[in-house]
């Protein structure tokens, strides 16, 4: 991996910790995720359609991200709401490497793993331990059960993604057909719930949300192209660097304790994530 590829994925890490960070800071975490994807599919629409499908054989892995992601949305608003950014958020992103690279090493033809990406998957799985204690296992356990749910969600995703756009014809005809198709199931199911309290928290949060949706765009849009020319598994763990941001992000804005054994422990992660990406 070129330090080119390795700068872009951290930006892209960078934009996932701030609109995860939205979500936590709004009253209606799932009303604001659909909200927030919502515009991620009027955004990528017209690109969508000047740029068109991507080839048939990368259809399947598009439709079923667009199944899974809908499970992931629903996840993360669940997550968020029952427990802190900075617990919640690393171990989503922390622990879906591990899965990553395990189903990587049985699916994708470039998963071989070094004995120092081992390592590496060891040292993540060792920071999640840590962090999920570090809030107290009994306490927040229904917190903790939904983020690692969610995780094995996220890692799922990313396998069947990191098929389909190397299956396209050009990486910018899966992202923008992945976006554009994406959004809709959720947000309509969301605003079928929800009723008029949509329009009106459309009105009070748009502009927040068109911004969240620009950094999830940009976000994911990077680490799929960097599945192209990266091993999936070594760019899935480097994306997860977006921990020590949301921690530090979540100690900002939500007063959120930074416990000396918390920064331990998204530490470790991150030179899990780092080792794997080495590898």
């Amino acid at each position: 991996m070129s330090w080119t590829v390795m700068i872009v994925i951290l930006v892209g890490a960078v934009l996932h910790a701030s609109w995860n960070v939205l979500i936590k800071s709004s009253e209606d975490k799932i009303l604001d995720t659909a909200v927030i994807h919502l515009f991620c599919s009027f955004i990528a629409l017209p690109f969508f359609i000047a740029f068109g499908f991507p080839s048939v054989e990368s259809w399947p892995y598009l439709f079923a991200s667009c199944v899974i992601h809908i499970a992931y949305y629903f996840a993360l608003a669940h997550a968020y709401h029952h427990g802190e950014l900075g617990l919640t958020y690393p171990l989503m992103r922390g622990a879906a490497p591990l899965m990553v690279a395990v189903g990587s090493y049985i699916f994708v033809d470039d998963a071989a793993i070094s004995l120092k990406g081992w390592f590496g998957v060891v040292f993540i799985c060792i920071g999640v331990l840590v962090l999920g204690l570090s809030a107290g296992m009994l306490q927040h356990r229904r917190a903790i059960l939904t983020a690692l749910a969610n995780a094995a969600i996220i890692a799922l995703y990313t396998l069947f993604d990191s098929q389909g756009v190397r299956l396209s014809d050009h990486p910018s005809q899966y992202i923008a057909a992945l976006f554009a198709l994406d959004g809709w199931a959720f947000a309509l199911w969301v605003f079928y719930i929800r009723g008029e309290k949509s329009i009106d928290y459309l009105k009070k949060r748009w502009k927040l949300a068109f911004g969240g949706a620009m950094a999830s765009i940009g976000s994911y849009a990077i680490a799929l192209w960097a599945m192209t020319v990266a091993p999936v598994a070594s760019v899935a763990a480097l994306r997860e660097t977006s921990v020590l941001f949301a921690t530090l992000l979540g100690a900002w804005f939500f007063k959120e304790k930074l416990t000396q054994r918390r920064m331990f422990a998204v530490l470790v992660i991150i030179a899990g994530a780092v080792m794997v990406r080495l590898a």
